[in-house]
């Protein structure tokens, strides 16, 4: 038995003996555990290959085999010409020596985060992890560690969750380009070949129907190497990038999750699946939006990806970073609507996580620390927001936190408690919220609890406020900050 066709029996055997099928209504029988739908905060981390050239993006792997692309022309000049020094040629020089992974967690930890999700394999197709089914991973070349195993077990002993993700099904194109002149990746790749398969790249990756599309061989590998993560490494969370809601994948996706849940029955665990772009029928997955967010509350829970740094997911010498504010702005506006923020970091070729990544989490654990009681395992309140300025539905809505003004403000709820965040809280330190005026609920549907007291906080003084038919007034005479403040509500 082939190591495809062991973890091919695995998959049937936990579907057939587990209470959810491969279809899309058992699957909407299953619910995000308490412990995710309460989770806010999350750590993604993007580290491969790719951090060892630092250029451009993570998508190195790819561009440099797009003849004219600033990729392109940056590998000639530095390392030569493709057929002579191609990507994989960059895997001895992945060596992570300074990597600790103790350190990691413990930088996780005080950034507030509550679970934690390294990819386990990029588009280019090296897993960081220790794996039976190809050779092409860290813990026989570069490293020689195994960078996932190390890291969960770190992240468990610090209290975190520990999950994964796999961004493998993209490699069906990834490296195509790399056909289309002469490079090191060749037309008579073969499966265990490292580009393999090397397909060429749909002009429109949109489309749901594109040729040539995923066969059954590279799909059951996809499904042997996402069971191989799970039963090794046994994650509480998996994510899947795009492109797996291409046509092909579906019937995968749904044996994936069947057995995906099931196992986590059997393990008393409780699991989520992160997914994009309706690659999984709506309710039976949690749904994620890169670098984006909606509008309005949901009733139900989701997740935004985000990463520190405006370029590039992965590690480059000339990150543009966001703000601390920006961040923590983002993250009050994204769980005021039922979402959680998974955070991605990039950490250099050598296991070092970059100072300026450091910062921005440990700044944001700072802030987490005084503010989050409303924040952790808080709810959606009647409103989750007030003010002029508006946010947009989507993906890639960029969040500038510069726009907020004083009459701007999120809402949580929380035991007896409604906490106001004032994301621009002005130099008078006085704010009037409309969402708390004295109203009569007798004609319209308002606020009408009564109010027990109003505090600030991280701050001990005393705050002053009344309530009338226009709001709540707020003033304050020693709070400044150049974060977000937070008033706590607390109810009769």
């Amino acid at each position: 038995m082939t190591i495809q066709e062991k973890y091919l029996k695995i998959v049937d055997e936990v579907i057939e003996k587990g209470p959810y099928k491969p279809d899309w209504v058992s699957l909407s029988e299953y619910e995000a555990p308490k412990w995710f739908r309460d989770a806010k905060f999350g750590i993604f981390i993007h580290w491969g290959i790719y951090s060892v050239p630092a250029f451009g993006n993570e998508w190195y792997s790819r561009n440099m085999y797009i003849q004219g692309s600033n990729e392109y022309e940056h590998h000639i000049k530095t390392y030569g010409p493709q057929k002579d020094f191609g990507y994989k040629d960059f895997i001895p020089m992945f060596k992570a020596e300074k990597f600790d992974s103790d350190e990691w967690a413990k930088l996780f930890k005080n950034s507030g985060a509550e679970y934690v999700v390294p990819v386990a394999e990029h588009h280019d197709g090296f897993q960081m992890y220790k794996s039976d089914i190809s050779h092409w991973n860290a813990y026989e070349m570069g490293p020689k560690k195994d960078m996932l195993g190390m890291l969960t077990k770190s992240v468990n002993n610090n209290g975190l969750v520990n999950g994964c993700s796999s961004h493998r099904i993209e490699h069906w194109f990834f490296m195509g380009h790399g056909k289309e002149f002469d490079s090191d990746i060749k037309d008579d790749e073969k499966e265990g070949d490292f580009y393999y398969p090397a397909q060429k790249e749909p002009d429109n990756l949109a489309d749901l129907f594109s040729e040539p599309a995923p066969d059954k061989e590279f799909l059951e590998d996809w499904l042997v190497r996402s069971c191989e993560l799970v039963e090794n490494y046994n994650p509480k969370v998996f994510y899947f990038d795009w492109w797996i809601q291409h046509s092909s994948a579906k019937p995968y996706l749904r044996k994936f999750a069947a057995y995906y849940y099931n196992r986590a029955e059997e393990r008393n665990v409780g699991v989520a699946i992160n997914y994009k772009h309706d690659a999984f029928m709506f309710g039976t997955a949690v749904v994620d939006i890169e670098q984006g967010r909606f509008k309005d509350a949901k009733p139900y829970i989701w997740q935004t990806c985000a990463t520190v740094a405006k370029n590039s997911w992965g590690y480059t010498e000339n990150n543009d970073y966001r703000s601390v504010n920006e961040i923590i702005c983002s993250l009050i506006d994204i769980v005021s609507k039922n979402g959680r923020l998974l955070l991605n970091v990039g950490p250099k070729a050598d296991g070092t996580i970059p100072d300026e990544d450091k910062n921005i989490l440990l700044e944001i654990g700072k802030w987490l620390k005084v503010n989050g009681e409303g924040i952790y395992g808080s709810k959606v309140w009647r409103y989750s927001e007030e003010g002029p300025t508006e946010t947009e539905d989507g993906q890639f809505k960029d969040l500038d936190s510069s726009l907020f003004t004083e009459k701007d403000f999120r809402f949580t709820a929380n035991g007896n408690s409604i906490y106001v965040f004032a994301l621009n809280y002005p130099e008078s330190q006085s704010i009037t919220v409309e969402r708390l005026a004295d109203a009569d609920a007798s004609k319209l549907p308002l606020f009408n609890g009564i109010i027990k007291n109003v505090s600030c906080l991280g701050f001990d003084e005393k705050v002053e406020y009344i309530r009338d038919e226009k709001g709540l007034h707020i003033s304050t005479k020693n709070v400044k900050s150049p974060y977000p403040i937070v008033f706590k509500i607390e109810l009769y």
